[in-house]
């Protein structure tokens, strides 16, 4: 790669080296080898923009070794940032590894940056936004006084608590934060109000609701949103139009959230003519589809198993200026495999290179999956092996159907040469993978080997 970049002879700019790091950020090995590469070209130097970015890749893809050793490097060189130091609290925090969170919490003592509340409450806030609000909460208590917390660092717990969908704690700690004299803001009624309806406890949610309406602070636009998402789930459409009408008679204006929850719910219902209805009042209020209405449109007709109704809608999303996004072409390639279109599905493959889009695992999943589904076990040994070139992890495949194909074609030992060549490159977890498939294929052709009286063993 390196030699092919050289003979290039492109400029390199900071916003260059980002462009071409956000496409890779799924496949951190060519995105770690170009940073690296540009790193070491004449006339040009990382600066905190893309170090920054080059940490995003490596935390999302969890490559934390190299992660610290990055923030290492941009110490030495003077470009460590507060948004460095976030962007690895976020990605340890995602990951459920709390103590390295802390670490990177604590690391900024080191390097002489001051962690302050904002701070804190940006370590709080990763940890219950993955799902450690029990943790969260057990670092504020031991922190409170290191950390005074404000009305922020109330709603993120409250946060946390009601991910987990412990209402018992959420209540206990809103109670705590009205005796520690903070007045809970819209914010924090909202994440209450979810809470309320994740758990099952719809009669309290709507009593916060009327509480709101009549003490404040007044509902706004995410609340009723959020009402109106949790009746179209339901399917009592005829409740949430109702909703929709009472939030545009106290004077909130619908977003496109708002406008997308129904054209959801109105798709699930089957009542085409109803969102056809709220597209065209989209546009004649001013407040016309964007990415997510598309996407949502885009996943109501694969889900109906209508890749070519789905198709027409991406063409009218690029034509109206909006980039698909990764799950756009894993939704309709999916939809394409499922319903015995190889071409096809093949075909959003190659339109996703094209608009230069690198496929995450979740594509290769669905690619590879296609080609096994449609029996052709070469084609799927092919883009494993380039997954997994790429530094990410084997795919979560039908290996029985896989190894089948093979052994059909006369390869049964495909599954532990392909172990063996993933051993000898040192990609020790994946080559695990495969040998532990061909060991279950090895057992599950014995078992049904019969014995001398001609049974099955088993």
């Amino acid at each position: 790669m390196e030699a092919v970049l050289d003979e290039c002879g492109v400029d390199l700019s900071p916003s260059l080296v980002i462009d071409v790091l956000e496409r890779f950020r799924h496949a951190h090995k060519p995105a770690y080898r170009f940073f690296r590469w540009a790193g070491r070209r004449s006339g040009f130097a990382h600066d905190s923009s893309t170090c920054n970015k080059m940490l995003g890749v490596l935390g999302k893809t969890r490559q934390f070794e190299t992660m610290v050793t990055l923030l290492e490097e941009m110490a030495k060189k003077g470009l460590l940032t507060m948004e460095a130091f976030k962007t690895s609290i976020k990605a340890f925090a995602s990951a459920r590894e709390m103590k390295k969170a802390l670490g990177i919490f604590q690391l900024m003592k080191r390097y002489n940056f001051e962690a302050r509340l904002e701070t804190f409450n940006c370590l709080i806030d990763a940890l219950a936004k993955a799902k450690l609000g029990k943790e969260a909460q057990a670092l504020f208590e031991k922190m409170k006084d290191q950390y005074p917390p404000d009305l922020r660092t109330y709603s993120v717990l409250l946060l946390g608590w009601c991910k987990l969908k412990n209402l018992v704690e959420a209540g206990r700690l809103w109670n705590e934060m009205l005796d520690k004299g903070f007045k809970p803001d819209v914010v924090a009624h909202n994440t209450m109000l979810e809470g309320l309806i994740r758990g099952q406890r719809r009669s309290e949610a709507i009593k916060l609701f009327e509480l709101m309406k009549a003490k404040g602070p007044a509902p706004n636009v995410r609340t009723y949103t959020i009402l109106i998402q949790d009746l179209c789930k339901a399917g009592k459409m005829d409740l949430a139009v109702s909703c929709f009408k009472e939030m545009l008679a106290a004077g909130s204006a619908p977003d496109v959230a708002t406008y997308t929850c129904l054209i959801v719910g109105f798709g699930n219902a089957r009542q085409m003519d109803k969102v056809s209805a709220l597209l065209k009042e989209m546009k004649e209020k001013g407040c016309p589809p964007d990415g997510r209405t598309y996407n949502a449109m885009i996943k109501l007709m694969t889900n109906r198993n209508m890749p070519d109704d789905a198709a027409r809608i991406y063409k009218k999303m690029i034509k109206n200026g909006f980039e698909p996004t990764i799950h756009t072409y894993n939704m309709m390639m999916k939809s394409y495999f499922h319903g015995n279109n190889y071409e096809m599905g093949c075909a959003v493959w190659e339109e996703m290179g094209r608009k230069g889009i690198c496929p995450d695992v979740n594509s290769y999943t669905v690619f590879i999956g296609g080609h096994i589904r449609h029996g052709r076990p070469e084609e799927a040994h092919k883009y494993i092996e380039e997954m997994i070139e790429k530094g990410m992890k084997a795919p979560q495949i039908d290996y029985n159907k896989f190894a089948a194909d093979f052994s059909r074609a006369g390869k049964p030992d495909v599954l532990y040469e392909l172990a063996q060549k993933m051993n000898f490159s040192g990609k020790f977890e994946a080559s695990n993978v495969f040998h532990g498939w061909a060991e279950r294929m090895k057992k599950r052709v014995n078992r049904r080997v019969p014995n001398q009286t001609g049974k099955r063993l088993f």
